[in-house]
C-alpha cells in the first residue's frame, strides 16, 4: 500500500532510539524526509548511520537539540521552521512511590512529556492551518487510561496529552489537518527493559522479570507479552498518512488489549 508519504518532512522528537527510531525507519521506508531527533549530535549521527546501512537511499535529516526545554524547542523550530507531520514522541518516566516523588520529579516529567509537544504544535500546527494540511501525533500512553500506581507523575502526564490533542483537532475543523493521539501499551525497548528491572530488583533473569511484569503489573493484556516497536510505528506513520485524513481528534489505543473497555 502507498501511503503517500514521499517527500514530506516528518518530523520526530526523542527518534534515536525506542519507539522514535523505528518510526523513523517506518517513515523512511515510506519515502518521507525523516528528522531524525536527539540531545546529542553523537546519538544523531549514530541512529541515521545505522539506518542509512539499512536503506542508503533514504532521506535523513540530523537535529541535535533536547527539546524537553525551551532552548531546545528554539533551535528546533529555527532549524526546521515547517514539517508536514509532527510527531510529538518525546517523553520520560520512572518508577517511585508516590510518597517519596518530590515536586522537582513532577515538574520535570511535566516541562518534558507535556511542554516539548506544546511548544513545538504551537509553532507548527500554525502553518499547517495556514496551508491547510498536516499532522500532528502524540505519543501518549495505555498509562493515560490505566494509571500505574508506581508512577503517578507519568500518567498524569500522559492523560494530558490527550487533552492537548483533542483541543488542538478542534482548532482542525474544516482543514486537511488532524491532530490524535497514539495510546502505546507496554513496548519491548530499552528503556522499558530498564524499567521492568527497577520494578523487580530481586529477580537476576530478565526474561523471568519480564514475565513477572506482564502477570503481575499488566495482567489484562490481551496479547500477553510486550509490544514490538515496530507494531507501534506502522500504525503512527499509517495514522499520519493522507490516507487517514477521516481520523482526527481520536486517542488510538496500541495497547495489546490491556485496557478493558470495548470503545
Amino acid at each position: 500500500m502507498d501511503l503517500q508519504l514521499t517527500n514530506k518532512t516528518v518530523l520526530i522528537t526523542a527518534s534515536t532510539g525506542g519507539i522514535g527510531l523505528e518510526m523513523a525507519r517506518a517513515f523512511a521506508r515510506e519515502g518521507a524526509r525523516v528528522i531524525v531527533n536527539g540531545r546529542t549530535e553523537a546519538s544523531v549521527a549514530q541512529a541515521i548511520a545505522q539506518l542509512q546501512q539499512e536503506m542508503p537511499e533514504a532521506a535523513l535529516l540530523p537535529l541535535a537539540a533536547d527539546n524537553g526545554t525551551l532552548e531546545g524547542t528554539a533551535r528546533t523550530t529555527e532549524l526546521y521552521p515547517e514539517v508536514d507531520v509532527l510527531v510529538n514522541n518525546l517523553g520520560i518516566y520512572e518508577a517511585t512511590e508516590f510518597f517519596d516523588t518530590t515536586d522537582a520529579a513532577w515538574q520535570q516529567l511535566f516541562e518534558v512529556n507535556i511542554m516539548s509537544g506544546v511548544r513545538l504544535s504551537r509553532h507548527y500546527l500554525r502553518g499547517m492551518l495556514a496551508r491547510g494540511t498536516g499532522r500532528v501525533l502524540f505519543i501518549s500512553s495505555e498509562s493515560a487510561l490505566n494509571p500505574a500506581p508506581e508512577m503517578a507523575h507519568y500518567s498524569a502526564t500522559k492523560m494530558m496529552q490527550l487533552s492537548i490533542s483533542r483541543s488542538l483537532a478542534e482548532m482542525t475543523k474544516g482543514t486537511g489537518v488532524t491532530v490524535n493521539s497514539l495510546l502505546p501499551g507496554s513496548t519491548h525497548t530499552p528503556g522499558v527493559e530498564e524499567f521492568i528491572k527497577q520494578v523487580f530488583p530481586d529477580e537476576a533473569d530478565y526474561p523471568a522479570a519480564e514475565r513477572r511484569f506482564m502477570a503481575e503489573n499488566r495482567p489484562t493484556s490481551l496479547i500477553g507479552r510486550l509490544i514490538q516497536p515496530r507494531e507501534i510505528a506502522d500504525f503512527a506513520v499509517f495514522v499520519a498518512s493522507p490516507l487517514a485524513g477521516a481520523i482526527n481528534g481520536a486517542s488510538l489505543r496500541v495497547d495489546g488489549g490491556l485496557v478493558r473497555s470495548a470503545v
